[in-house]
């Protein structure tokens, strides 16, 4: 055998040419790489035209290597073919066909590919590679199919949209949902900006922003602020985690607030610690704030966006819950002991985390955007807080790996300080009443679910939520 074949295949709403569109957006191979791959794009040269090229750094393990596309023939609405320049496979050509059909469009995932001395491999390793590559394309459709159905309710007319933080993790998964959802997406950068690129030169130490001259915003999404869950809180940390949230919002929400045109709509990040360790309690966005160091933070985060309030523009505070992801936050965090195993719990275990998959967040927040009946505090969190010890059994079984003993709460109080006291050893469970009731679906309601999607394994327990076929 000196070559082989993979056929992925799905049907999904709307039609050949609508599907077609969407993979030639930017943000399309972002949208369709698996969360769990390690993958930075290290240079690119369009989309999916003839001639237009892609070089990834990947990783086999611990081990980095390039993956080099060039795309060599497409026909809009029909098929589009890229193959493999460099990389792993002694040869790759994956060709996407999309077909009408009575159902909705079917598309046609194909690849001729051959490895490395491939006649002479033993059976196992062509097993796992189609093994994997099954895994991969399950996850691509699922993800294409959700990301149809929720431009379907919220994509009905191109946007202009400006975004900040959006070099984030929760930013950069962001903004390839609203390209290929057909937005025109700017965002605001401390260095120098590329206007080729739709950057926005902003400094709000200096109250450095200039607006002028650009078209008018339909929305604007803000997400910048220091990490507050990383290192101890000494008070220079404290001061920045304030700053880096206040003086943007503040500078922010006046610019926009002078605009000759106004934007619609300002979502401006917030987070649950608004609430503070509220034990047990289920938190609705209409409790007051709590008296710890993140509560005032996400109170001053919040008054700070006044400015935009008051000219009328219907301003959004997302409260935002742990945003699951491996590729940054706290999930990547507790991944980096996945070798060994997992702390069965962090102190007693019993305080509550409010979680959301990112691709629940970012839902979430395209909904926000173009759902004219929110405003004010939103919690955005899954509708199934757990608890610590909870969420570390659960990510243990869907890994596939032990549980080690508990960390104690006096080393943690000793390494990280304050910082530990909140965040990882105080708690917030808050109900999602207000988003479900505006229209909002979740795609992983349940954490067992979420982290079999975002790790690309098999859920455990058949009930829960995992990727669909």
């Amino acid at each position: 055998m000196t070559d082989a074949r993979f056929v992925a295949a799905s049907t999904f709403p709307g039609t050949a040419r609508a599907l077609y569109d969407w993979h030639s957006r930017p943000g399309a191979l972002e949208r369709l790489t698996p969360p769990w791959e390690r993958v930075a794009v290290l240079s690119r040269t369009g989309t999916i035209e003839p001639g237009d090229e892609v070089v990834l750094r990947l990783h086999a393990g611990p081990i980095p290597y390039r993956w080099h596309a060039r795309h060599l023939a497409a026909e809009p609405g029909v098929f589009f073919r890229d193959i493999q320049l460099r990389g792993p496979f002694a040869r790759w050509t994956h060709t996407h066909r999309f077909t009408d059909s009575a159902d909705g469009a079917r598309l046609e995932d194909e690849i001729d590919y051959a490895l490395p001395g491939h006649r002479f491999l033993p059976g196992w390793v062509h097993q796992r590679v189609e093994a994997e590559l099954a895994r991969m394309f399950a996850h691509r459709h699922a993800t294409l199919a959700d990301d149809l159905r929720l431009h379907a309710r919220c994509s009905t007319r191109p946007l202009n949209l400006l975004i900040s933080g959006a070099s984030g993790v929760l930013g950069a998964a962001l903004k390839p949902l609203l390209t290929t959802g057909g937005h025109q997406v700017w965002t605001l950068v401390r260095r120098r900006p590329d206007r080729s690129r739709g950057e926005i030169h902003w400094n709000p130490e200096r109250d450095e922003l200039n607006l002028a001259g650009l078209p008018p915003f339909d929305g604007v999404i803000h997400l910048a602020g220091d990490n507050i869950g990383e290192g101890r809180w000494t008070d220079a940390k404290k001061r920045r985690v304030i700053d880096s949230r206040v003086l943007g919002t503040g500078l922010l929400a006046r610019t926009l607030a002078a605009l000759p045109v106004r934007p619609a709509v300002l979502l401006s990040a917030s987070a649950v610690g608004f609430y503070g360790n509220c034990l047990d309690c289920c938190m609705r966005e209409e409790d007051p704030a709590g008296g710890d160091f993140i509560s005032d933070v996400c109170s001053l985060w919040e008054h700070a966006a006044t400015p935009a309030a008051d000219a009328g523009i219907r301003t959004v505070f997302l409260r935002i819950g742990v945003v699951l992801s491996p590729r940054g936050g706290a999930l990547q965090r507790l991944l980096a002991t996945r070798a060994a195993g997992f702390p069965r719990r962090f102190g007693q275990g019993d305080q509550y985390i409010s979680w959301i998959a990112i691709d629940d967040m970012i839902a979430a927040i395209l909904h926000t955007l173009t759902c004219a009946d929110l405003t004010g505090p939103v919690n955005i969190a899954a509708p199934r807080p757990v608890t610590n010890g909870e969420l570390l059994q659960t990510l243990a079984r869907v890994v596939r790996r032990p549980l080690l003993p508990p960390v104690p709460a006096r080393l943690l109080q000793a390494v990280y300080g304050q910082m530990a006291v909140e965040v990882l050893l105080g708690g917030c469970r808050v109900a999602t009443d207000k988003l479900q009731r505006s229209g909002f679906t979740f795609r992983h309601p349940r954490l067992e679910g979420a982290l079999s999607a975002l790790l690309g394994r098999p859920p455990v327990d058949p009930t829960s939520e995992g990727p669909r076929p």
